[in-house]
């Protein structure tokens, strides 16, 4: 059991027997009354979103998860495939509810995979990544109004908005909760 008060971003309930992901928390104190959280969280089985609003002082049960270091193999229509990086174990993530997941996985990268029951159901992608651009159109001399962005596809088919001066082949850092554009990396 957790206090309400104490559930942050991320963090796994069970909620009617089924496991969900605190994907945004606002915390709220009113002039009378006593502070509460609102909770939006989505369902790891359905992908459904639900939204709850509880009492601080209030326990919910936390859903007991492990995280296993996993390598992302591939996917096919149903799965993401993965192998635990210690025991070479092969962890098949169903994708339904996952679709934001996808443009995120890379061939080869290693991944937090989340078990519960014995079960794979989610994938904890870095708060930052690298990736390099695959598609890029050029920049328009005197196009230089101050902020200028322009989108670009990058390796995994992913499409973010960079600076107009990013160009094909370049590599950036993204941040992947909110898909925005943080640095050019150099190697």
């Amino acid at each position: 059991m957790i206090r309400a008060g104490e559930i942050a971003k991320g963090t796994f309930l069970l909620i009617k027997n089924d496991p969900y992901e605190v994907v945004e928390r606002e915390f709220v104190n009113p002039g009378k009354g006593s502070a509460f959280v609102r909770l939006k969280m989505k369902n790891l089985k359905t992908g459904s979103v639900l939204t709850q609003t509880t009492k601080t002082q209030e326990s919910v049960e936390d859903a007991q998860v492990d995280n296993k270091y996993s390598q992302y193999l591939y996917s096919d229509d149903q799965f993401f495939h993965f192998m635990d990086t210690k025991t070479y174990e092969q962890l098949e993530v169903p994708k339904h509810g996952l679709d934001d997941k996808k443009g995120f996985l890379k061939e080869g990268e290693v991944y937090q995979v989340v078990i519960w029951e014995n079960q794979p159901i989610n994938i904890v992608i870095p708060y930052k990544m690298v990736f390099a651009v695959t598609e890029a159109q050029n920049a328009i001399k005197g196009d230089t109004v101050s902020g200028s962005t322009k989108p670009v596809t990058l390796e995994t088919g992913l499409v973010v908005r960079v600076p107009l001066f990013i160009k094909q082949g370049d590599k950036v850092r993204i941040n992947t909760e909110t898909m925005d554009y943080v640095e050019r990396v150099t190697d």
